[in-house]
C-alpha cells in the first residue's frame, strides 16, 4: 500500500492552504506550485517546496498540464491533490498524473469523465437508481424532438449544455415559440464557453432548492454519505452561503436518500469525495448533476461530523478503506458557511487589489479558511473568493448568532468585500426561517436595488 511521502497542491487560494494544512498534520511533506502573481500567496510561504509553473493567466499556469507534471517530478512529489476548479475534474489530467506512476488524489479518471459530460452523468444516475427530473434521455439537436419532448413534459422546460455549468449554455424556454430560438442560444453559448454545443432538455422546476449530498468511497465497491448540504441562497447559479443540515429535510429524508446515493456510489466502485447534487420541491429529489471532486463547501459538512475530508481523501488515495462505516457517521448541531468575496456588496463588481488591515473572526466553534494576510494583493486573474467564514452551534438559531458575532468582528480593509451583504442577510426574517429556495437570493437582492 503507498504511503505518500511528498504531495504537490495543483491549485491556489484557500483550498490549497487547507491541503497544506491537512498534509502537514498527516506529517507529508508539499509542494506548492504558483503563478507569478501567486509568489507571494500564503500556501507559497507555508509550502516545504513552491515552483513557479507560469504567468498569471490560469491557462499558461494552473492549467497547463506539462508545466504541473514537470514540477511534480523536479520536486519528487508521489502524488497531486487538483483541489476543487482548475484541473480538478478533467479526466485527462487524472490519466497523465497515474501514468506518470504519481497517485492522484481524486476518482478514477473514467469516472470523472462520465459525471463530467452532463448526458452521460444523467444516464448514468438513472441506471445507478437515482431520481431524475424528467426530460431528454440524451443529446438533442432536431427541433422536431425537442418540441415532442417538450410537449411530453410540459411547459416550462430548461436547455442545458451538455459540458460545463456556472449557467452558461442554460436558457428556460416557456413556450413553443421560442424553443428552436432558445435552443440555438444555448448551444452557442455551450460552444463559446465549452467547445462543446450540445444541450440537453430538462423539466423545469418552478421554485425548488439546492440539496446535495456528500458521499465517500474507498474504490472497492464501499461508500458512506455525510448527509446533505442546502446550497439554495445562489445569485447567478454561484453559491453564495451553504449551510448543513438544511432547513428543510427531515431525519427520515435523510437517511432514505443518504442510503439511495451510498448505495449508488458502491456500485459504481466510486474512489474517494464526491457530490451528488439535487433539486428538491414538494419532498421529491431529483438529480441534476455529480461534481467529482472536494466541493468549496466542504467545511460545513466537517462540522456536523467531525470528519476532515481532506485527510479522508488522501487515506483513500493511498488505499486504505474509510476512517468510518454508515453506522459510525452521526451528525450533530448545524453550520454555516459565507463565501466572502472580494465584490462590491451591491454590484457584485470584482474589488482586487492590496489589503491593508487584516483580522480574522474568532472564538469557539469559528473557523476561517483564507490565504489572506495584511500586506497581500488580491490578484485580479482568478476567482473573487478570497476567505469562507464557518461557524457552527448545536442548533441553527445558536449557529445564526455565532455567525452574527463573527461577521462583525472580521475586518477586511483595501478591497471592497461582501461582508455587508452576509450581515444583511442575517436580517432578514425569511433567511433566519430557512424558507428559502435557489430564486430567493436574486429576488432579495432586487428589492434591496442591487
Amino acid at each position: 500500500m503507498p504511503q505518500i511521502k511528498k504531495l504537490l497542491i495543483a491549485n491556489r487560494g484557500e483550498i490549497a492552504l487547507r491541503i497544506h494544512r491537512a498534509c502537514h498534520e498527516m506529517g507529508i511533506k508539499t509542494v506548492a506550485v504558483h503563478s507569478t502573481a501567486d509568489a507571494d500567496a500564503m500556501h507559497v510561504r507555508l509550502a516545504d517546496e513552491a515552483i513557479c509553473i507560469g504567468p498569471p493567466s490560469a491557462t499558461d499556469s494552473y492549467l497547463n498540464i506539462p508545466n504541473i507534471i514537470s514540477a511534480a517530478e523536479i520536486s519528487g512529489a508521489d502524488a497531486i491533490h487538483p483541489g476543487y476548479g482548475f484541473l480538478s475534474e478533467n479526466a485527462q489530467f487524472a490519466e497523465i498524473v497515474e501514468l506518470h506512476n504519481i497517485l492522484f488524489v481524486g476518482p478514477k479518471p473514467e469516472h470523472i469523465r462520465t459525471m463530467g459530460d452532463k448526458v452521460q452523468a444523467k444516464r448514468t444516475a438513472g441506471a445507478l437508481g437515482l431520481p431524475l427530473v424528467p426530460g431528454s434521455d440524451g443529446a438533442i439537436s432536431d427541433i422536431a424532438e425537442a418540441k415532442a419532448i417538450a410537449e411530453s413534459i410540459g411547459y416550462p422546460v430548461i436547455i442545458k449544455a451538455a459540458s460545463g455549468g456556472g449557467g452558461r449554455g442554460m436558457k428556460v424556454v416557456n413556450d413553443a415559440e421560442d424553443l428552436e430560438t432558445q435552443m440555438q442560444q444555448a448551444g452557442s453559448e455551450a460552444k463559446a464557453a465549452f467547445g462543446d454545443a450540445t444541450v440537453y432538455m430538462e423539466k423545469y422546476l418552478g421554485n425548488p432548492r439546492h440539496i446535495e449530498f456528500q458521499i465517500f468511497g474507498d474504490g472497492n465497491g464501499n461508500a458512506i454519505h455525510l448527509g446533505e448540504r442546502d446550497c439554495s441562497l445562489q445569485r447567478r447559479h454561484q453559491k453564495v452561503l451553504e449551510e448543513a443540515p438544511s432547513p428543510i429535510i427531515t431525519a427520515e429524508e435523510r437517511e432514505r436518500m443518504g442510503g439511495i446515493v451510498a448505495k449508488a456510489m458502491a456500485d459504481m466502485g466510486y474512489r474517494g469525495a464526491g457530490t451528488i447534487e439535487f433539486l428538491w420541491e414538494a419532498g421529491e429529489f431529483y438529480f441534476i448533476e455529480m461534481n467529482t471532486r472536494l466541493q468549496v463547501e466542504h467545511p460545513v459538512t466537517e462540522m456536523i461530523t467531525g470528519l476532515d475530508l481532506v485527510r479522508e481523501q488522501i487515506r483513500v488515495a493511498e488505499g486504505h478503506p474509510l476512517t468510518l462505516r454508515q453506522e459510525d457517521v452521526q451528525f450533530r448541531g448545524h453550520a454555516i458557511e459565507c463565501r466572502i468575496n472580494a465584490e462590491d456588496p451591491r454590484t457584485f463588481a470584482p474589488s482586487p487589489g492590496l489589503v491593508r488591515v487584516y483580522h480574522a473572526p474568532g472564538g469557539m466553534h469559528v473557523r476561517v479558511d483564507s490565504g489572506l494576510y495584511a500586506g497581500y494583493r488580491v490578484p485580479p486573474f482568478y476567482d473573487s473568493m478570497i476567505a469562507k467564514l464557518i461557524v457552527y452551534g448545536t442548533t441553527r438559531q445558536g449557529a445564526l448568532r455565532r455567525l452574527r458575532r463573527a461577521l462583525e468582528e472580521m475586518v477586511i480593509e483595501g478591497v471592497t468585500t461582501t461582508i455587508p451583504l452576509h450581515r444583511a442577510l442575517l436580517d432578514d426574517p425569511e433567511f433566519q426561517e430557512g424558507a428559502y429556495t435557489i430564486k430567493w437570493l436574486e429576488e432579495w437582492l432586487a428589492k434591496q436595488g442591487a
